[in-house]
């Protein structure tokens, strides 16, 4: 085998299993997202509609409930800044990080949450922060796990360039989280459904369960996957 068909084989592995982890996570953030939606009446990972929402109540005079959500926002962004600190100093950052978001997920399990505001509320907020963290590229291509917005918008003008002439595919993984996203979301609804907010302890299970899956991955096969802070001595070598 050659140097360069051996170097395209690693590449291919670690899209592969970069993807793969990009869709468990991001249904993952769908389920969670479905069922805080279904709980608290508000997004937990999608801030687009919480800032929109905080922004009808202050034109609206409502301001009890817009400091309830940019609260959530603020939590949001403090999830994301902990979870590149956290993984700065882990040696398996990938499961690591799921494995701090499924403590707090159980956490939100145990606490009172049937109205946006709640303690259990901030703590999911908080996680679905964090986990946007996990993976923030694969191979070079940036990736979304909860701003599915954004990957649809890469997907489409995607398709606007291969119109145009451009055939390079690359932009056809950004469906991946948005399907992902859609799954879990229909999965957290069943789940809620059925469970209420005991669907919180089957979306942590699975969280676990990935982070499991993420111990047994070589750190080598995950550098071009995890979150972008300086890549340890560990993985260089």
């Amino acid at each position: 085998m050659t140097h360069q068909r051996r170097r395209r084989l690693i590449k291919a592995r670690r899209t592969g299993l970069g993807l793969i982890f990009v869709m468990a996570i991001s249904m993952i953030a769908g389920m969670t997202d479905a069922v805080g939606l279904l709980m608290a009446g508000s997004f937990v990972s999608f801030m687009s509609g919480n800032t929109t929402r905080a922004a009808i109540d202050i034109a609206q005079g409502n301001w009890g409930h817009a400091a309830i959500l940019l609260g959530a926002i603020a939590c949001f962004v403090a999830g994301n800044a902990l979870g590149v600190i956290v993984s700065s100093s882990l040696r398996k950052r990938l499961a690591g990080l799921l494995g701090f978001v499924a403590v707090l997920l159980c956490l939100a399990a145990l606490l009172p949450m049937e109205i946006d505001g709640t303690a259990a509320f901030y703590v999911v907020v908080l996680a679905m922060g964090m986990i946007n963290a996990t993976v923030e590229t694969v191979e070079g291509l940036p990736i979304g796990l909860t701003y599915v917005t954004g990957a649809l918008s890469r997907f489409g003008r995607g398709i606007g360039r291969w119109v145009t002439g451009d055939r390079r595919g690359d932009w056809i993984i950004q469906i991946v989280p948005w399907m992902g996203m859609i799954v879990g979301a229909i999965i957290g609804g069943v789940l809620f459904a059925r469970m209420g907010q005991d669907a919180l302890w089957v979306v942590a299970g699975i969280t676990l369960l990935t982070a499991i899956c993420a111990v047994l991955v070589p750190s080598r096969l995950q550098a071009r996957f995890l979150v972008t802070t300086k890549t340890p001595n560990y993985i260089r070598k």
